[in-house]
């Protein structure tokens, strides 16, 4: 059974002292439902990396669907570290699919700024190794130098190289009013940021982050008897590779990106060049690099090329737009639910919704949400109704 979005909601991302993290899901959640013009559906599927660590907070499906006056129906959380919204969507679209449920909420949520200073580097670690990294200091971010600085090495590709993808994503954010930092990058600026974990700097990583974001999914032959433009999820793939980066044959190869984008496009009956629009999980630089790699849109370390030009290329108005909306370097890292930020932001391209960030005639994209570094990825294929 063909999958249908046909409501959206997300709440401005950022530092939401005064809201806890039912009150930022419930409004994300209120928003998607009205979008809908839907006061109720069948189940309820929620993305939440950190809620345990973060906010002592579990058995988030019985909190959220009560504060909806969605009581009783089925309702759960999907984790998968930063690909928990991404795995939601997967969830909430298998029942559709399967004819399990005919309509379902998927939310994604994360409240992560009232954990400061060391002790949330230690709440985000549990997406690591705990018994051969954490252990021993590893964080995500130093993770993620290393691997960046292997990957500059062997390609010999300097630091300044990579800032194309950052300008590119603070450009787009600027417009975007929902978005947690809305300054642009200055030329220069990258390479020259306080370093977080050498090479990793503070214009290279994405700010952790609070929000919400929903969708809501129905059948087919229900969504055009809702909204005017609703949005098939034509392709829906969820691929793990080994967690640990020593244990990976080859750990410049993101194995999880290539398999989900390869399976969620054959599903979707599209190639790779047809897609409009790349919201990327853009946590650090080398994992857009990276991903452009395996997705085939670059051959083995050449990927950071696509940064050129101060991104010119991935531009709204380039070959390949990607973080459309500012992606998480700029529009802010809600963890858990950035899968679902990436899907609302997706349909609104193929709406022809997006505003001030609209790209052109858009009518498909790949969303992708990648947990720990490329552990676990899920890549859905969106396309506008009638395409």
């Amino acid at each position: 059974m063909t999958v249908s979005i046909v409501g959206c909601g997300m709440t401005d991302v950022g530092e939401h002292w005064s809201r806890g993290i039912g009150e930022l899901a419930e409004e994300a959640g209120r928003l998607a439902l009205e979008d809908a013009g839907l006061a109720q559906v069948e189940a309820l599927y929620i993305g939440n990396a950190y809620g345990a660590t973060f906010n002592q907070q579990t058995q988030l499906g019985p909190l959220i669907a009560h504060q909806l006056g969605l009581g009783g129906i089925e309702a759960y959380t999907c984790e998968a570290g930063d690909a928990s919204g991404g795995v939601a969507l997967r969830s909430g679209w298998l029942a559709v699919a399967a004819g399990a449920v005919r309509s379902a909420l998927v939310l994604g949520v994360e409240k992560s700024t009232d954990t400061v200073g060391p002790a949330r580097a230690t709440a985000r670690a549990v997406s690591l190794d705990a018994d051969y990294e954490t252990v021993n200091g590893a964080t995500m971010t130093a993770m993620a130098g290393l691997l960046m600085r292997r990957y500059m090495h062997e390609n010999q590709v300097e630091l300044h190289q990579f800032e194309g993808f950052s300008v590119n994503a603070h450009r787009n954010g600027a417009r975007n009013s929902l978005a947690m930092y809305r300054n642009q990058l200055r030329a220069g600026a990258f390479a020259k940021a306080p370093m977080l974990a050498e090479p990793v700097s503070l214009f290279d990583s994405a700010p952790d982050a609070d929000g919400a974001a929903a969708v809501v999914l129905v059948a087919e032959d229900m969504a055009s008897d809702l909204v005017p433009r609703p949005i098939t999820v034509c392709g829906s793939a969820v691929a793990t590779a080994c967690l640990t980066l020593q244990e990976r044959r080859e750990p410049l190869r993101l194995d999880a990106v290539q398999a989900s984008a390869a399976l969620a496009l054959a599903q979707a009956g599209l190639e790779m060049d047809d897609i409009d629009v790349f919201e990327l999980h853009d946590a650090y630089t080398i994992l857009t690099t990276l991903a452009l790699e395996a997705m085939g849109l670059s051959e083995a370390g050449a990927g950071w090329r696509w940064a050129a030009e101060g991104g010119a290329r991935i531009a709204r108005d380039g070959d390949k737009p990607i973080s459309t909306f500012g992606g998480l370097k700029s529009r802010g890292n809600p963890s858990g639910a950035t899968g679902l930020y990436q899907a609302v932001e997706a349909s609104l391209q193929l709406r022809g919704e997006a505003g001030e960030n609209q790209v052109l005639g858009a009518k498909h994209a790949i969303t992708q949400s990648v947990g720990g570094l490329g552990a676990t990825v899920a890549t859905h294929v969106l396309s506008a109704s009638g395409d």
